[in-house]
């Protein structure tokens, strides 16, 4: 996360930036259901931290309206760039993605945007300067524990969308394309805007962690929406699995949770996290939690259910 985000907390922190990186996390793997692969989602995800920045600290909205303008912003965002490129697909939809990611950095960096205050003070964007006070959490007196359950909580609703979204008929058509396009599109799926929805919900999840972060650091620089940013993004999804919403939390909880809280790796974090991601290419491609693995959970958690338990929910 250091190397990522460029945080140095611990303890709670580390656990409000695990919530923050498994929401960009779920953005790619939304990406990755469609069969495409986005180097670009720090991009909604700067988005959404600059628009809920603006609207709190500049515009004086609450917080929860706020991210929600920066959850819209990342959606439009990711929408506007899936329309020119409905037609790229592998190595050049990723490049694609990548280049408007970084273009947007660039443009972040000579964006200056301050409005004056009642006290004098300068606020909102500065350039390569940063965008500093982004104080609504200290200014409302919201604690590091009190944070730290709103973020969980959003990433829980956002983890009981998408598994409700899977058990429709939506859900299951954007799998259909994720796993072969050519014959979905046979079957008469709109493949083009499905991938376009696909890219709006992703960049809307993104942008809803890019808020959460600019609340909890109150200063935004666009150095840090790199490429990195982008490819742990992807390196997540893939390390956990592509065949549930579990999967993104769990390559975040490994990265986090095992390689940067655990210092067994300090120094080569990186190196190693890099590694994983080679061997799960060339080994696990679908990542820990695939369609085998969850098909065998599931029939596990079948077997060890109480007879009782079983009976009840039998339909009669």
């Amino acid at each position: 996360m250091r190397d990522v985000l460029c945080t140095t907390d611990s303890g709670l922190g580390l656990a409000t930036d695990l919530v923050i990186l498994s929401l960009l996390a779920l953005s790619a793997w939304l990406v990755l259901r469609t069969g495409r692969v986005s180097l670009g989602q720090q991009a909604p995800f700067a988005l959404g931290a600059y628009a809920a920045g603006l609207a709190t600290a500049v515009a004086h909205w609450p917080l929860l309206p706020a991210l929600l303008l920066g959850a819209a912003t990342g959606g439009l965002g990711g929408a506007l760039v899936a329309l020119p490129t409905l037609r790229l697909s592998g190595l050049h939809y990723a490049v694609a993605t990548l280049a408007f990611a970084e273009l947007l950095r660039l443009g972040l960096a000579a964006w200056h945007f301050q409005v004056r205050e009642a006290d004098g003070t300068w606020v909102g964007p500065a350039g390569v300067d940063g965008f500093r006070d982004i104080r609504w959490l200290l200014e409302h007196q919201v604690t590091p524990e009190q944070y730290l359950v709103f973020a969980a909580s959003a990433l829980l609703l956002v983890l009981a969308g998408l598994v409700a979204l899977g058990r429709t008929r939506l859900g299951m058509a954007l799998q259909a394309v994720g796993l072969d396009d050519t014959l979905a599109a046979a079957g008469g799926l709109p493949v083009h805007r499905l991938r376009v929805l696909a890219a709006a919900l992703a960049g809307a999840v993104a942008a809803l962690g890019g808020g959460l972060y600019a609340h909890r650091v109150t200063f935004i620089d666009p150095a840090v929406f790199d490429p990195m940013l982008g490819v742990h993004a992807v390196g997540y999804a893939l390390i956990g699995g592509l065949a549930t919403v579990a999967g993104p939390l769990l390559g975040a909880s490994i990265d986090l949770g095992l390689l940067e809280a655990s210092r067994l790796f300090e120094g080569w974090r990186m190196v190693v996290f890099g590694g994983l991601v080679a061997l799960f290419l060339r080994w696990r491609p679908r990542g820990l939690l695939d369609e085998a693995a969850v098909a065998r959970l599931a029939a596990g958690w079948r077997r060890r259910r109480p007879p009782d338990a079983a009976a009840a929910v039998r339909p009669a």
